[in-house]
């Protein structure tokens, strides 16, 4: 067989120890000829598709570098018009591939499941520092991300008792509370404000006079799609024909503004950004990211397309792509982490 990998949407620690463990197992286990497509789907987009090839050679070396080694696109959408998609039906065809290997987020299994219209035959890997994908307790490069935003609330907090300030940090996640409630858990952030849970300005400013009174400072974890209860997202930017066409991002100054008329202490916002998707990814994730990375391929070898690799009760396992397309796994409201955060004394904004 000839099978195609590519990295789509956003990028995120543990992709190359993926790609290096479906290369690796298709060509010495199911002998088969393995090409990179450059720069997610766009790559099949073209008037000639762009490719690498992906030999034993190619994938040595990678598995603790971050990034992708194909390069990847969040803007890329080949479902947005019909031409779109019959250009990517005859690249498929020209470059005669037996099936692809998508590597992504939901929007790229959505991508993936579209394009069944052209006769790409798929198998899914998640990915995500959002940790929001569908039927998948746990995506490789969650826990490098986690990690990266814990590491950044510390050294925060360092700031915040100096100065005598409530600092408050954005995190990524989009519509997903998961990196702001686990990094937000692991600093012990005295506030916590996820999408999920829309918070009350009163309940926040209470908690920071009550730290004024005693700790004389407050650090706030804040989720980028978090709202206060009654208002709206933060909408950074909006991007034409993008599988995710509306990007969030600056919460935590709206937060900032809101809080400062209220409180002695000076605050401050800080947004994270594109940190927390860089750097090398975490000795758990490069674990993770090669068990799946190796199922993937078992389930091309099987001829099981149309599959998406899934952790569920900490064993690795496949559900059809169709039902990740679409959706989103989102904190629900009686998560144990929730129930443990209330009891040990933290604000979730209720």
């Amino acid at each position: 067989m000839r099978i195609g990998v590519l990295t789509g949407g956003g990028d995120c620690p543990g992709l190359n120890a993926v790609i290096r463990a479906v290369a690796k197992s298709l060509i010495h286990h199911g002998h088969c000829e393995v090409v990179g497509i450059l720069d997610g789907f766009e790559g099949l987009m073209g008037d000639a598709p762009r490719t690498r090839p992906l030999g034993w050679g190619d994938v040595s070396g990678i598995l603790h570098i971050g990034g992708t080694i194909l390069g990847t696109s969040n803007s890329a959408n080949p479902l947005k018009d019909d031409a779109t998609l019959a250009q990517v039906g005859r690249n498929v065809r020209a470059l005669g591939l037996d099936g692809v290997v998508a590597i992504g987020g939901d929007g790229t299994m959505s991508i993936a499941h579209g394009l069944r219209a052209v006769g790409l035959n798929a198998v899914g890997v998640p990915k995500t520092i959002d940790n929001d994908i569908a039927h998948c307790e746990r995506s490789f490069g969650f826990d490098t991300a986690v990690a990266t935003a814990t590491d950044a609330l510390r050294r925060i907090e360092s700031t915040a008792y100096s100065h005598h300030r409530v600092m408050i940090v954005e995190t990524m996640g989009r519509h997903a509370g998961w990196l702001a409630l686990e990094s937000g858990i692991a600093s012990a952030a005295d506030v916590i404000l996820l999408p999920e849970i829309d918070y009350g300005l009163e309940a926040v400013i209470a908690r920071c006079r009550a730290r004024e009174q005693r700790q004389r400072y407050t650090i706030v974890c804040i989720g980028e799609g978090a709202k206060e209860r009654g208002g709206s997202l933060t909408v950074r930017e909006r991007v034409e024909y993008s599988p995710d066409p509306v990007r969030l991002g600056g919460v935590g100054h709206v937060l900032r503004e809101r809080l400062q008329p209220h409180l002695k202490s000076e605050v401050r916002a800080t947004v994270l950004g594109h940190v927390q998707r860089g750097g090398d990814p975490t000795p758990f994730d490069r674990v993770l990211a090669t068990r799946f990375g190796h199922h993937a391929a078992r389930l091309v070898i099987e001829g099981r397309f149309g599959r998406m690799v899934t952790l569920q009760g900490g064993r690795i396992g496949s559900v059809a792509i169709a039902d990740v397309a679409n959706t989103q796994r989102t904190v629900p409201p009686d998560h144990e982490l929730l129930a443990m955060a209330r009891d040990i004394g933290v604000c979730l904004g209720e």
